[in-house]
């Protein structure tokens, strides 16, 4: 007989293999690593005997869940923001939230919060996609378990680097340090398609190729992702990552929710893997996964929990139960997905997915001992029939809980044995983990009183601190404005026709300003549309100078890409009411005396206030301004205005009632 380090016996054995072998009273041998042996127990017995035997009581002994998709560290931001959109919760909460506190020390508390949480719950492995990605590489060593780690990707800075470039270099060195470990496989993440340049998905799947390791990213995760991929690239999303040659890599894809079939057999063909994440897509609303068709196709897809501050748990039995349940309804047949092909897809199909599948995944021989016991008899469990062999699978999917776990063991070593962990200690975690909570708490807090706060939030804001030389007034007819342009007085030195359509939103503090969301059509001479912009701005309380007229508008603005949807923005900065302004701008950069000042001549149509020249410069000297003040002045009556009919409010202040009456009256 051959001598081996522990012998599990008495034990159902699922062992989740190409057969589906089980055995009612079944026994496996363990040495160092690995698998030695896996059969009926007497069988067993005869061939191998240890030092360590383990009596399983009964119990179910099978392989450890496969997480296929999470993002471990934000256990730390575990119910900081829910119920909103993705790209809401995305970049106005999580963004914003991890540029001011991801750090390695975050990254490394929250894997170990993670890590415990996956262990009670029987996960022995897990696909994670984060930043300073050997943090969470290290602490996940440290707790015994199984992973592949991606550095992500993106194309804008990051809290642990300011280019892709420094991403880029940073995944290399952290691939050559950790590339043979036992327990980690390091990995590149380009984050998405519509968060990485054609530049990166390139360079991240030639530097997979290169070290042959897995490549790791979302794919076609929401309708309006999809949506966008095909008005800007003219193609569905993973034609457009195969035209970049993502799939030169060995790739696991998450999400996968809005493919079509075509799109499946370009995956199966890649040999791609899909992570299907239900809790986070339904949580989200992003749709349903057609994972029924993906799995009829051939398609190894596993199961994932995506990250824990969009789930908001790492419960493995939870989302394998859902896997089936959802599928069942969306294709209105209750044999869609059963039980164990659930659990299938979180245990082999999830390692094949991983592109772990000689490695994990099954109960066999060779295989690393990535395995755990679930107890089937509590009373939500109870009681058990024998008559169907796939009545165990039932019990574990359908009525089983992470808490019916009682053992784990990653690699041959025990990691919790008797609901005992042995590689992290809870309380001091949960403690730490709160302090956290308890700051971030106050940073958000104190950014959701304040509009600006949730505009720099967002990323990309220019501060424009001036003052600002506006004035502006009514007339019924533009014709002195243009023949006024023709003056030898005023140079022209640029011109531009532009269609703009303004959404301003308003807060009940009116100290915080206004909040405005402009889309600019550029036209040209044919009336035809030649480039879109769209953009935020931050206007300010008005400061009023000391000038005539009231020529002088000190303002504070602050600018910002708008490279989210009008909805987006709403759901984001919860304005108290909004109004809609749409004009026709005629733009003319001009030159007087020395000076130059833009003359706007606008034809205010929604609402309907007629025509406007406006004659705006920007400076940050007071005493600038004040010489400004005056060229305004005598452009204003250059342009046939008078300067009794001046108005220095905003338009959207004169359609919110503050309009101008009659000649010599001043603004009501």
């Amino acid at each position: 007989m051959k001598a081996v380090d522990t012998l599990l016996t008495n034990a159902l054995v699922l062992t989740m293999d190409e057969e589906m072998r089980q055995f009612e009273r079944g026994a496996v041998a363990v040495s160092g690593d690995s698998i030695i042996a896996v059969g009926d127990e007497s069988e067993v017995r005869k061939g191998y005997t240890a030092k360590n035997e383990i009596d399983c009581g009964g119990k179910i002994l099978m392989p450890g869940l496969i997480n296929a998709h999470t993002h471990v560290p934000m256990t730390l931001m575990r119910g900081l923001a829910d119920d909103l959109r993705l790209d809401v919760w995305l970049q106005g909460y999580m963004w914003p939230v991890e540029r001011e506190f991801v750090s390695p020390d975050f990254v490394r508390l929250g894997t170990q919060l993670a890590c415990a949480e996956m262990i009670r719950s029987g996960v022995t492995c897990f696909a994670d996609m984060y930043f300073f990605e050997e943090a969470v590489a290290q602490a996940t060593a440290e707790a015994g378990m199984r992973a592949v780690c991606a550095q992500t990707v993106l194309k804008f800075p990051s809290p642990d680097a300011l280019s892709f470039e420094d991403s880029l270099a940073a995944a290399r060195e952290y691939i050559q340090r950790w590339k043979g470990h036992e327990l980690i496989v390091p990995s590149v993440a380009p984050h998405a398609p519509y968060t990485c340049t054609p530049e990166i998905l390139r360079a991240t799947a030639q530097l997979a190729v290169e070290f042959d390791v897995p490549l790791h990213t979302h794919i076609a995760e929401t309708a309006l992702e999809v949506e966008n991929m095909r008005r800007e690239n003219g193609m569905p999303v993973v034609p457009y990552v195969k035209k970049q040659g993502l799939f030169d890599a060995k790739v696991l894809a998450a999400h996968c929710v809005h493919i079509d079939e075509g799109e499946m057999r370009t995956l199966l063909h890649a040999g791609a893997g899909v992570a299907h994440n239900p809790s986070s897509n339904l949580k989200l609303a992003s749709g349903f996964a057609p994972i029924v068709k993906m799995l009829e196709a051939g398609l190894n897809v596993g199961i994932g929990t995506d990250g824990p501050a969009s789930n908001n748990d790492l419960d493995m039995f939870e989302e394998v139960r859902l896997a089936a349940f959802v599928a069942k309804a969306v294709s209105n047949d209750p044999t869609s997905v059963p039980a164990a092909q659930a659990l299938t897809m979180a245990t082999r199909l999830g390692a094949r997915a991983l592109h772990l599948g000689p490695v994990t995944g099954s109960l066999e021989p060779g295989k690393r001992a990535d395995l755990i016991l679930v107890d089937v008899s509590p009373l939500h469990n109870s009681p058990r029939f024998r008559r169907d062999p796939d009545n165990a699978c039932a019990q574990l999917v359908y009525a089983g809980k992470a808490a019916d776990v009682t053992d784990v063991m990653v690699n041959g070593k025990w990691l919790m044995h008797s609901r005992e962990l042995l590689t992290l200690n809870e309380v001091e975690l949960t403690t730490a983990a709160q302090e956290y909570a308890r700051r971030m708490d106050i940073f958000l807090v104190e950014r959701e009183q304040s509009v600006f706060s949730k505009l720099v939030a967002l990323g990309g804001s220019a501060e424009e601190e001036s003052f600002e030389v506006q004035v502006k007034v009514k007339l019924e007819k533009p014709d002195s404005v243009l023949a006024a342009l023709k003056r030898s007085e005023i140079h022209i030195l640029r011109k531009k026709h532009y269609h703009q359509h303004d959404v301003y939103f308003r807060f009940e503090d009116l100290s915080q300003g206004w909040m405005r969301y402009r889309e600019d059509e550029t036209v040209d001479e044919k009336d035809q549309i030649t480039g879109v912009r769209a953009r935020l701005t931050l206007i300010g309380p008005s400061r009023e100078g000391d000038f005539a007229h009231d020529v002088l508008l000190s303002r504070i603005r602050y600018f910002a890409p708008a490279t989210n949807s009008l909805r987006f923005y709403r759901e984001y900065f919860k304005p108290g009411g909004e109004t809609p302004i749409d004009k026709d701008r005629l733009r003319w950069l001009v030159r007087y005396k020395d000076e130059e000042f833009f003359i706007n001549l606008d034809r205010v149509e929604t609402p309907d206030l007629g025509y406007y020249p406006e004659i705006k410069s920007r400076t940050g000297s007071r005493r600038d301004a004040e010489e400004k003040a005056k060229g305004t002045t005598e452009l204003i009556l250059l342009l046939g205005g008078s300067l009794e009919d001046t108005v220095t409010l905003d338009y959207v202040e004169i359609a919110e009632g503050r309009l101008p009456g009659p000649p010599g009256q001043e603004p009501r």
